[in-house]
């Protein structure tokens, strides 16, 4: 199993508590770690402007300026996001955002894109919140734009939602996929009849959440969807983000999920909604328990395919001794 790790940008309230003005000094740090320790393969943000569950005034750091700081100040590790909303920026605009840093950082850079959800932030920033339909074809049409920019160096389209003509995106990026000239693309969202279909049509890597067997049937119907457009789904990895809190036993998790959710008191939430929300995105989940748990909940996952892990730990901003451990002792018992 390949591993990437979520940076801590302040959008989960995880940067509560930290002075603004040492948050880049924060991520940073996390930042170098990864790109000196080879197990990570890649380091992530979230494209989102407020933070959630709720909006407040804590510190949410915008994705693709981050892309761009992590580009000038790393080596090796991967460079993403899940997932950058593609009505957020116009499609061409995007493009060559990505086909520029692809170039800051060797080469270095995936694109994960997705239609967006997030309906508080869209209408504070203007967006509106248009149906389903209307963001999943801008979806559709944004990364067709993709794909022409980046392995031809211009696009056409006259679309439902976007008319470009003639775009023009050089220098293209520095990377090969496929044989096509073009960054790697990640469709994530698990949508059984448009979002899974795009991603059969377009990705190069998908990802969608769930548990086993849930991961597993939506698999089968991508798989599916390959069949129908005639793609290879052999080519597609699997990925799926994990959240990951490590304890020795049962009265630790306890300790280590209060603190969570007092972190999130401390950035304005009220002490139920933490505390439910909190139980409701980590207590149970198959990465979250001791070593041993963590372990047999990403072997469950590798059975029905997930290969590559997008890793995020609640506490990592303020101590990295969970990434550590997560790195020496559960690693190391994935097949990679």
């Amino acid at each position: 199993m390949r591993f990437g790790l979520f940076i801590p940008q302040g959008w989960r309230y995880d940067l509560v508590g930290i002075d603004p003005q040492q948050q880049w000094r924060v991520m940073s740090d996390l930042v170098r770690y990864a790109d000196d320790t080879p197990q990570w393969e890649s380091i992530w943000v979230y494209d989102h402007f407020h933070t959630t569950p709720q909006p407040s005034h804590e510190a949410t750091h915008e994705a693709w300026s981050l892309m761009a700081g992590f580009a000038a100040i790393t080596s090796r590790v991967r460079l993403g996001q899940m997932c950058t909303c593609m009505s957020y920026r116009e499609p061409t605009y995007l493009a060559k955002v990505a086909a520029t840093i692809d170039h800051i950082s060797g080469g270095r850079v995936e694109m994960g894109i997705g239609g967006g959800w997030y309906e508080h932030e869209w209408r504070a920033y203007g967006y509106g919140f248009p149906p389903a339909g209307e963001r999943l074809g801008r979806l559709r049409e944004g990364v067709e734009i993709f794909r022409q920019m980046w392995t031809t160096g211009s696009a056409t389209l006259d679309g439902d939602y976007y008319q470009v003509d003639g775009a023009l995106c050089f220098p293209q990026p520095l990377q090969t996929t496929s044989a096509a000239n073009r960054i790697p693309l990640w469709v994530a969202g698990g949508g059984p009849k448009v979002t899974l279909k795009i991603a059969a049509q377009y990705a190069d890597y998908t990802n969608y959440f769930g548990d086993a067997e849930q991961f597993e049937a939506k698999t089968q119907i991508l798989k599916e969807h390959c069949r129908d457009v005639g793609s290879d789904f052999s080519q597609i990895t699997l990925t799926g983000n994990v959240n990951v809190v490590i304890a020795d036993d049962a009265a630790e998790l306890d300790d280590r999920l209060a603190a969570i959710a007092d972190r999130m008191v401390r950035g304005g939430m009220s002490a139920d909604d933490a505390t439910t929300h909190v139980d409701r995105a980590l207590r149970g989940q198959p990465t979250v328990g001791t070593v041993e748990q963590v372990i047999d909940g990403l072997q469950q996952m590798s059975r029905v395919g997930l290969g590559y892990a997008i890793t995020y730990f609640p506490d990592a901003a303020y101590d990295r001794s969970s990434i550590e451990r997560f790195a020496r002792e559960v690693m190391p018992q994935l097949d990679r």
